[in-house]
């Protein structure tokens, strides 16, 4: 049954998957189906690549610290890409994207002659794929939120009280993200600062108050919480 794969008359299918611009969608997609081999087998927690997305769209700090990934969660959240882990939207995205790109192209190439002309043309192919299925995704992990949402309430239950360690940049009242020791991986929450306080990245906070519409904890210095 699988020798199919390796006729000639698969060739086309190979030379889209490995042309421009699917072929950042395949090597995406091949990425996902790793990592979630790598989760089916409990190698892997299904959260190992999110990080922290702000509560609004005000962009004035998104480019105090790149290495927290500011830009991208902003992206994200104006992208409607919020409220579910990121590796179950990169693997929707990634999909969906390989899926339009491999049709667009399929239906397009026999009109492009010369292969500048195809890359040419596939950059507003990809760009134009990577918009719809981002649109696409945001439409079906939509329902998904209030499930995850729901989790995470049953985990805030048990960690209130305890000290986190800050993981991002900083954390402030409107940005980061702080690890729980649970006696194993660890759990990330979305952590905020009482007022105008400030913390940097290695800092020791506690877990005092749970903000459920925000999903977000109140947090403040392990030193203030023990004096």
């Amino acid at each position: 049954m699988f020798a199919i794969f390796l006729t000639e008359a698969m060739d086309p299918f190979y030379e889209i998957c490995s042309s421009f611009p699917t072929i950042i969608f395949t090597i995406l997609l091949i990425f996902c189906v790793f990592y979630w081999v790598l989760a089916v087998l409990g190698l892997v927690d299904i959260e190992i690549l999110d990080f922290d997305v702000p509560d609004s769209l005000d962009t004035s700090g998104l480019t105090d610290d790149l290495s927290n990934l500011n830009v991208m969660s902003g992206l994200l959240l104006r992208l409607g890409l919020n409220g579910v882990p990121f590796t179950i939207v990169i693997t929707a995205l990634a999909l969906i994207g390989w899926m339009l790109s491999f049709t667009v192209v399929y239906f397009t190439n026999p009109f492009i002659p010369g292969t500048l002309l195809e890359f040419l043309v596939g950059i507003p192919i990809f760009i134009g794929t990577l918009y719809v299925s981002a649109m696409v995704t945001a439409a079906i992990i939509k329902p998904l939120r209030p499930i995850f949402q729901s989790a995470n309430q049953e985990v805030q239950k048990t960690i209130l009280g305890q000290v986190a360690v800050v993981r991002t940049g900083r954390v402030d009242k409107n940005f980061g993200e702080a690890k729980v020791e649970d006696g194993g991986a660890g759990l990330i929450v979305k952590v905020r600062s009482y007022k105008d306080e400030e913390f940097q990245r290695g800092d020791k906070v506690v877990l005092l108050e749970h903000v459920t519409a925000e999903n977000v904890y109140k947090v403040i210095s392990e030193n203030d919480f023990t004096g």
